[in-house]
């Protein structure tokens, strides 16, 4: 089983919808896909229209409580089975701060879904807190979607030192696995420059030890395109609100450089 962590500190990125439509287009391909919603906003949930209503068992349930992932899975109409957010979620911060081995949590509740998924992907909130720490404790890769802007390039330095002690001291497994570049306006002078910088960027950390030393910049640009903003609102992936539409051209491409990625880890891993 494949684990991924979908995570940038900065809100608007595109974080949610490549967690979302990068799931369902690895379902469409055959994939057995679990997405777990660990942003209080829920906005994961919506967007597959799996709108948790109380009693229904949550994430927030998984991390506070005796709730394990069997409890919380919902099925969705996209073929990806959804672990639902709720509000409550965003008191479980405070509710978590005085518990020994918080962050590893999840870690603990992931055990046994080996045999269940092909690829869990977990959707993080817009901070560095005790969810993300979950996250990034459980898995084994982290994906960093990044919008090809001056601004949305501030902080990936805290991003990093993040990562970095949580692979150290918490997850020695973890891996900055894959870099893409979400909003993209080819027209632009400013996204050609930005990308350029960025790949330059991590070309330079590619090989060494550590977290980083296996990143790439994903080739598959995910352009700006009213159908990928449009589709939440009506509880859809892009494929189902309108597989035709450049979205749906833009994360199949991505969903198969994924399956491409991980093919090509297996048979190094094997050699």
């Amino acid at each position: 089983m494949k684990s991924l962590a979908v995570i940038n500190q900065k809100g608007g990125v595109g974080k949610t919808t490549t967690a979302v439509n990068l799931a369902a287009s690895l379902a469409r391909a055959g994939q057995r896909v679990g997405l777990i919603d660990l942003d209080p906003q829920g906005h994961a949930t919506l967007h597959l229209g799996a709108e948790p209503k109380r009693p229904t068992a949550t994430t927030y349930d998984l991390l506070t409580g005796d709730a394990s992932l069997a409890d919380v899975w919902c099925e969705t109409a996209e073929g990806v089975r959804v672990a639902p957010a709720h509000i409550d979620l965003a008191a479980a911060e405070l509710e978590l701060a005085g518990v020994v081995g918080r962050e590893m949590i999840l870690r603990d509740k992931l055990a046994g879904a080996e045999a269940e998924f092909d690829y869990i992907l977990v959707d993080c909130p817009p901070s560095l807190g005790v969810l993300t720490l979950n996250a990034l404790s459980g898995v084994e890769d982290v994906f960093l979607p990044l919008q090809p802007h001056f601004l949305a390039l501030h902080g990936l330095s805290k991003l990093m030192k993040t990562v970095d002690l949580v692979a150290e001291r918490l997850n020695p497994r973890l891996k900055m696995a894959g870099v893409v570049l979400c909003l993209y306006e080819s027209g632009t002078r400013l996204a050609t420059e930005v990308s350029a910088d960025v790949e330059t960027y991590f070309n330079q950390l590619r090989g060494r030890s550590g977290p980083w030393g296996h990143i790439r910049l994903f080739d598959t640009r995910i352009r700006r395109n009213i159908r990928l903003a449009e589709a939440p609102s009506h509880g859809q992936s892009i494929f189902a609100y309108d597989r035709s539409s450049r979205g749906a051209e833009d994360y199949r491409a991505l969903a198969g450089e994924v399956l491409a990625y991980y093919a090509g880890r297996e048979l190094s891993a094997a050699a």
